[in-house]
């Protein structure tokens, strides 16, 4: 095992006599790191799996964290160790601590729609864009474990005030509903320890030892959970790269880096400085142009890939001739190293540069994959059966209730909803729970009452069966109870129906599997829904060009990279520009750098439209930041169209010397 590992690796991984911070650039094998040391603690210091730990950003990473470790063990299982997000280990304790937080163990989770729909609603202000700045502002306080009477003194704008005088309200009605939402699955861990000695002794004592990958994305409130778990111990490894942190603007704190040192003067920091990614030139690109960020910690990638190909810089007329450029020159380079399409990336810095990138690869026939597109999750028949998966587990989810008793349409329709809405607010209680009581006939004609009481039993028939039968078997009963294809048929145009059916399907299809395979009922399922993205439904072996924002591209590594747009106002970002934040746009680029292997090409245009009128445009600093050694600079604004002639003809060449069409 330690014959693969270089020697700051090996020192990161038995380094146990207290906090330890692995600063891990790009490339240089950190979740080698994490994996091996989880089996360290296991295999060499005898720990008992069940008492570590290891906290991720993604599913993604927490799936591949969990296939290495079990690897490294071979046939001895780590059998209970946690490998999972930090708001999956938020759910597992506010489950396990519900009654200490208030809530019962069946709580519903709420995903960003619904939020904004409850921040509409307690607002009165139906105006979704609104809704969804007010909520985006109340997520931020929850994050730095801000709470409403504080949020009052500190609103310093008019969206803020607006957002400081709903979020008691907002609050009470996740409460009422027996719901949290994603910032709570951390911030109720956080207030539980806090308030709480004894319980914050049980987890303590139950994750003895913590892992943490990408710190530098922690925001204030993971960052006090970590600090809760690990006591006065410290006994934690956290892996991160402050040249990396990329989203403030979701209110991570690079600050938490600082922070370690002043709460754990002890801390070991050891930096991992080998790249095993990318060519020397490349790194030397990266380093030159974070060189010009403030450090908190210095370190210097370097790389035994040799010097590899020269970084080329270019630039395009417009972005559609760029986007054409991007295209041929992916072919033909593909061409002559006979590559796959998937050693390919192409990465810009807005979803609005991939539109045009889009057609010309469907143009050339050029098989791509799209990152960080709509969730799977966030499709309205998805989220249809969910609301129906989410009132079985909790009956007092009244978004969940609303969504569910009008998908299909039963004949209910607002007018009854207002009119048990209205009964159910006199009463304080849920609409389910309102809905069977007596008092209710006076409010509902009786044939509202009917219908309603009607979908209220069959839920509570679902209710009764869904701890006791097998997950698969209850959501072909529902499917079949509920009519739910012949109402897509019916409401849909034939191919859209057979899309959304199909998307239907193959939910539910998964669902009963996984219920299978991880022996879980229905409502446990439930409850680990509104956290999975979905399926990981990329197929593994397609091979497709990657087209990915720089965010979503992190931690993902190509042979071969296209960077585009890269000009002032877009990258960085004008908005960045403005307010002098320059230097998170600046570890972006470094980022988009940091992902190619092999080679980079870096592309700008010289002009853009912006609304009617078309702008010039100028290279973005950060290309002149990278410095000279090792880049090739193309051509000036004369130079494009011969390029782009120079690249048919050269395609053409290939072709016929090897004999293909």
């Amino acid at each position: 095992m330690s014959a693969l590992l270089n020697t700051p690796q090996r020192e990161a991984i038995r380094y146990l006599d207290g906090p330890c911070l692995v600063l891990a650039g790009a490339g240089s094998g950190k979740t080698r790191v994490i994996t091996h040391k989880i089996a360290y603690l296991v295999e060499q210091c005898g720990m008992n799996p069940a008492n570590i730990a290891a906290i991720t950003f993604t599913n993604k990473a927490a799936k591949e964290m969990q296939e290495r470790v079990a690897g490294l063990l071979g046939g001895r299982t780590g059998k209970g160790l946690t490998v999972c997000t930090f708001h999956a280990l938020g759910v597992r304790i506010v489950r396990q601590e519900a009654k200490a937080c208030g809530l019962k163990p069946q709580f519903s989770i709420l995903d960003a729609s619904d939020t904004v729909q409850i921040v509409a609603d307690v607002s009165g202000n139906s105006d979704k864009a609104r809704a969804k700045a007010l909520q985006w502002q109340i997520s931020a306080w929850k994050n730095a474990l801000v709470g409403p009477d504080e949020a009052a003194k500190l609103a310093d704008n008019e969206l803020a005030s607006a957002a400081a005088k709903i979020y008691a309200d907002y609050e009470r009605t996740l409460r009422a509903y027996q719901a949290v939402d994603f910032d709570d699955l951390i911030g109720l861990p956080v207030h539980l320890f806090e308030h709480h000695p004894e319980v914050r002794e049980r987890w303590q004592n139950r994750l003895r030892y913590l892992l943490v990958d990408e710190y530098q994305d922690t925001n204030r409130a993971q960052y006090r959970l970590l600090r809760e778990l690990t006591g006065v111990r410290g006994a934690f490894t956290a892996v991160g790269d402050d040249d990396q942190a990329i989203y403030a603007w979701r209110g991570a704190d690079v600050e938490n880096l600082r922070q370690l040192s002043v709460d754990w003067p002890k801390l070991r920091v050891i930096k991992l400085e080998q790249n095993y990614r990318s060519t020397t030139r490349i790194l030397h690109a990266a380093n030159t142009v974070i060189g010009f960020n403030e450090k908190l910690f210095e370190k210097k990638l370097w790389s035994e890939h040799g010097a590899g190909e020269e970084i080329v810089v270019w630039s395009a007329g417009d972005p559609e001739a760029e986007a054409e450029s991007v295209a041929m020159k992916l072919s033909g380079h593909r061409f002559e190293r006979r590559g796959k399409y998937a050693d390919y990336a192409i990465l810009y810095r807005g979803n609005h540069q991939a539109r045009l990138i889009e057609q010309q690869l469907r143009n050339h026939k050029i098989p791509y994959v799209m990152s960080g597109g709509q969730s799977f999750f966030e499709r309205a028949e998805i989220k249809d059966v969910i609301a129906y998966l989410r009132l079985i587990a909790n009956p007092d989810d009244d978004l969940a209730f609303i969504r569910a008793i009008t998908t299909p349409r039963r004949g209910i329709g607002p007018a009854t909803i207002e009119a048990l809405g209205r009964y159910a607010g006199e009463r304080h209680a849920s609409l389910f729970a309102a809905a069977l009581e007596e008092g209710v006939v006076e409010h509902l004609t009786a044939r509202q009452l009917e219908q309603v009481r009607e979908f209220c039993h069959f839920i509570n028939r679902l209710i009764y069966r869904a701890p006791r039968e097998p997950a698969a078997q209850l959501l072909a009963d529902l499917m079949g109870a509920t009519h739910y294809e012949a109402w897509l048929f019916n409401s849909c145009e034939p191919r859209e129906a057979e899309t959304k059916w199909a998307n239907v399907s193959d939910f539910v299809g998964w669902l009963g599997r996984k219920g299978e395979e991880d022996g879980k009922d229905l409502l446990e399922l439930t409850q680990t829904i509104a956290l999975i993205s979905m399926l990981d439904k990329e197929d593994e072996d397609f091979d497709g060009v990657q087209l990915a924002t720089l965010h979503a591209s992190k931690g993902l590594e190509f042979k071969h990279v296209f960077l585009v747009g890269v000009e002032e106002g877009l990258l960085p970002h004008q908005s960045s520009i403005d307010e002098d934040k320059i230097e998170e746009e600046r570890r972006l680029m470094y980022v988009g750098i940091t992902r190619a292997q092999r080679s980079l090409q870096i592309s700008w245009c010289e002009r853009r439209k912006a609304g009617k009128e078309i702008r010039t445009c100028e290279p973005s600093r950060f290309i002149e930041e990278m410095g000279s050694e090792g880049v090739r600079m193309l051509g000036g604004k004369k130079a494009e169209p011969v390029s782009r002639e120079e690249g048919r003809a050269k395609l053409a060449n290939l072709r016929a010397m090897l004999g293909g069409g």
